[in-house]
């Protein structure tokens, strides 16, 4: 009996996995990349429409393409009744808190600038929420990661403001808590089903709440369109409330909660950068500051995220 000698090329175990991961932060890399305009967009936007109109608005004209979406590709319009608690929390989290908070802190007087440095604790947010999902058990310096970053964030709020805790303040960090809520929800469902199905749903789901409030609210707010406010609204209601989401969940999916989500690091430093150059805001040292200290604070908690 002769000996097969001939040689056999075996990959790494982690090989695939790594290059799966890989590809889920780029991906996820896209979606921040979409998020980033959105509170300029908003803000584009409220110098025309309500802002209500334009929280509630967006979530409807997204669920108009995502059912055509949907009816285009031949799948059902509702997801799987199992499923529909995990749907109901991305509705409550992405598709009316965040939108819904976020406006109203901007309409409140809050700053783009100021706004994205508060959001910058949203990647330990979301970290902490898929913790809390995923039954992982963090290190010890994950806890004092995010401790040290809801303090920079604490000390930044109070220092630019009238010494305590702002209106505008209280609804970024519910809008965060909810974009938190919303990610994680929909990280786990992509992991079944592909991404941009998972925010159609999610949209069609909220349509019989969010279309007729919106027709209700286009027909009693006061509206003054110019070609900015209608480019933000466009901007908010096809790209951070849908295509976005595409690749972020896809990405959450394919690389992980935690490794893709590392990718929303960027989008505090991008939010500041539309801000100056579309808004021309001014961004002082004490901004700058905040967002890199919280930066760092977040890039802690991802790396520290496994268990011993």
């Amino acid at each position: 009996m002769k000996a097969d000698n001939s040689a056999t090329v075996v990959l790494p175990i982690a090989a695939a996995p790594h290059r799966s991961a890989w590809r889920g932060s780029l991906l996820a890399g896209l979606g921040v990349l979409s998020f980033s305009g959105s509170l300029p967009a908003t803000a584009f936007a409220l110098r025309g429409f309500d802002p209500y109109l334009v929280a509630i608005g967006r979530a409807a004209v997204a669920a108009v393409a995502a059912a055509v979406c949907l009816k285009a590709a031949g799948a059902p319009l509702l997801p799987p009744r199992a499923h529909l608690r995990a749907y109901a929390l991305i509705v409550l989290g992405v598709v009316v808190g965040f939108p819904l908070f976020s406006t109203l802190a901007l309409a409140g007087g809050a700053s783009t600038a100021h706004s994205a440095v508060v959001i910058g604790l949203l990647p330990a947010a979301t970290a902490a929420f898929a913790v809390l999902r995923a039954g992982e058990r963090p290190r010890p310096l994950f806890w004092a990661a995010c401790a040290a970053g809801a303090l920079s964030i604490t000390v930044f709020t109070l220092t630019r403001g009238t010494g305590r805790l702002a209106g505008a303040d209280v609804l970024l960090v519910l809008a965060l808590l909810s974009a938190a809520v919303g990610y994680t929800e929909g990280g786990r469902l992509a992991r079944e089903t592909p991404g941009w199905r998972v925010i159609s749903y999610a949209l069609v789901l909220a349509a019989p709440l969010t279309v007729p409030a919106t027709v209700v609210l286009a027909l009693t707010t006061s509206a003054a369109p110019s070609a900015e406010s209608l480019a933000g609204f466009t901007y908010v209601a096809l790209v951070s409330m849908f295509l976005g989401f595409i690749p972020w969940y896809a990405g959450l999916a394919m690389g992980g909660i935690a490794r893709a989500g590392q990718t929303q690091l960027a989008q505090p430093l991008l939010n500041l950068v539309w801000a100056w150059l579309l808004l021309h805001e001014e961004i002082g040292a004490a901004t700058i500051a905040a967002a890199l200290a919280v930066l760092a604070c977040v890039a802690v908690t991802q790396g520290s995220r496994r268990a011993a």
